[in-house]
């Protein structure tokens, strides 16, 4: 028969449990808002950038200059692969969903015999991979995330990027991380940012957008796109940080209030059993009781 003194402590427990889960979820929710407000306005830039890009491209094609971040380096021999998860955890399997997707990617790269490298940014992720794939991991960057994620993080994982491609670490980048689809909802997406994938106005009409056209640019088209292509690339990584810190938080939400429901559950299991067992000891002590007064 179960010890009512323990029973007192585990359901003291599970009630200290449950106040810490519901507070973490009102935290994440409050977080959500302005992650998903802070997502939803950075999206319309980046896609513009990218068609922007796109459209720079087209038109540079055939000619001398075109930076190499767009142009590739003829190779594709080692890719370096961004590994972006959360620096906590507590957030369902936001993470180790990111993580399995990068693990997917290093074996199909290494099963077709080409070489890789990690840039881990966030600690889950850091921590995981290292575990496996620690002389693989060349940089790591956890310096986010703690108010409001801004420019200047994004510039900090760009410009490192940017000098490992220089000096001939790597010839294919690509970031994984978590897209934000709803609170309930969150993809994981593989994307290619060097070099930079173009879309051709076909591939735009295809999904129903309007093409840019071409136009005539001052300076030439390759004279931008060394500006622009360094900046894209900041800003595609800023997109991924803000899109995995939304998912974090709708995860996040959606972990605690599964947790403080299953915490409200074991709750009443226990008080149940409680009552049960204290029931069961006051009728034994009855049963005594009489039985000792009938002997006399």
């Amino acid at each position: 028969m179960p010890n009512l003194k323990n029973l007192r402590a585990r359901i003291a427990s599970v009630q200290s449990t449950k106040k810490i889960t519901s507070a973490m979820k009102m935290v994440a929710a409050s977080k959500l808002r302005r992650a998903q407000e802070a997502v939803e306005a950075a999206r319309p830039y980046a896609q513009r950038m990218e068609r922007i890009l796109s459209n720079l491209a087209i038109g540079a094609a055939g000619q001398g200059g075109v930076p190499a971040m767009l142009a590739g380096t003829n190779k594709n021999d080692i890719h370096m692969i961004i590994v972006m998860t959360a620096n906590r955890g507590l957030c369902g399997g936001f993470n180790a969903n990111i993580i399995r997707a990068a693990r997917n990617l290093i074996t199909e790269v290494d099963r077709e015999g080409k070489g890789f490298k990690l840039y881990c940014v966030g600690r889950k992720g850091r921590d995981n991979l290292r575990r496996d794939y620690e002389s693989r991991i060349v940089a790591s960057f956890d310096e986010f995330g703690r108010k409001v994620t801004g420019f200047n993080e994004a510039e900090a994982v760009a410009e490192k990027i940017t000098a490992l491609f220089e000096v001939g670490e790597f010839d294919v980048c690509t970031i994984i991380y978590s897209s934000f689809k709803s609170a309930m909802l969150q993809k994981v997406t593989r994307q290619q940012i060097i070099p930079f994938p173009v879309v051709e106005a076909e591939a735009e009409a295809a999904k129903g957008e309007a093409s840019l056209g071409h136009y005539e640019y001052e300076p030439s088209h390759t004279e931008i796109l060394k500006t622009l292509v360094p900046h894209n690339l900041a800003i595609q990584i800023l997109r991924a940080l803000l899109e995995n810190g939304a998912s974090e938080q709708g995860a996040r939400m959606t972990a605690m209030d599964n947790a403080t429901r299953n915490a409200a559950e074991m709750i009443d299991d226990l008080t149940l059993t409680y009552n049960r067992t204290r029931q069961a000891l006051i009728t034994n002590e009855l049963i005594e009781i009489i039985s000792g007064a009938e002997a006399v």
